[in-house]
């Protein structure tokens, strides 16, 4: 049985979920608590370098089913040396993407069948889930701009056309509407402090029940 509080951030491109991260970090420190900030793809070693793969603007020609095993395999390496140990040990885990962000940009984006792509998620997670989902909202043209004009290198995924990153959100936006009591759904086109606000409010009463 886990002991520490497990946090997924989730959304389209440009949503700020490493800005919020950060600031959802900083806030958990400043009351005492543990806290490992990770990201998927990445977040070890290994996973970092499938990351450079999967992101690189140069993998053009990747089929969409190459694309989901990496990320399976990154995430498997994730659970398995980051997430369970920290939060076997009690820490806070602030994740900066998780399984959903599969469901919704492979599922929804690329349209791979989900039932296939769900036991896939399971067998790289060996069932772990989040205790708090968040999910930071906005509509795509406005998070492609900020992507587009931010200091980020430009990747693979977000050089996608306008419709798949539609169906990324429209995927998102079904996930919290079929489990509405596991997630929280934030408008990320808010200022910045306003949905820091919004996160904190989400996740903070969670804390002391842990």
């Amino acid at each position: 049985m886990r002991a520490g509080l497990f946090i997924a951030l989730e959304g389209p491109e440009g949503a700020g979920k490493s800005t919020q991260a950060l600031a959802l970090r900083a806030a958990l420190e400043q009351a005492g608590l543990s806290v490992i900030l990770t990201r998927e793809p990445g977040g070890t070693g290994i996973g970092e370098q499938v990351r450079r793969i999967l992101l690189d603007p140069g993998n053009c020609a990747m089929l969409a089913e190459t694309e989901v095993l990496l990320y399976a395999a990154a995430r498997a390496q994730h659970v398995g040396e980051v997430l369970r140990p920290g939060l076997a040990s009690g820490q806070m885990v602030i994740c900066d993407r998780y399984v959903d962000s599969t469901f919704a940009y492979q599922g929804g984006g690329r349209m791979l069948d989900m039932a296939p792509l769900r036991t896939l998620q399971a067998y790289a997670t060996g069932g772990l889930v989040p205790d708090v989902r968040l999910l930071l909202d906005l509509p795509v043209e406005v998070g492609l701009a900020r992507r587009f004009t931010g200091s980020d290198e430009v990747n693979r995924l977000d050089l996608a056309d306008l419709a798949f990153h539609r169906r990324v959100r429209e995927a998102f936006l079904a996930l919290a509407a079929a489990d509405p009591s596991g997630w929280v759904v934030i408008d990320a086109s808010a200022p910045a402090d306003d949905v820091t606000a919004a996160v904190l409010d989400a996740v903070m009463p969670a804390v002391p029940r842990r």
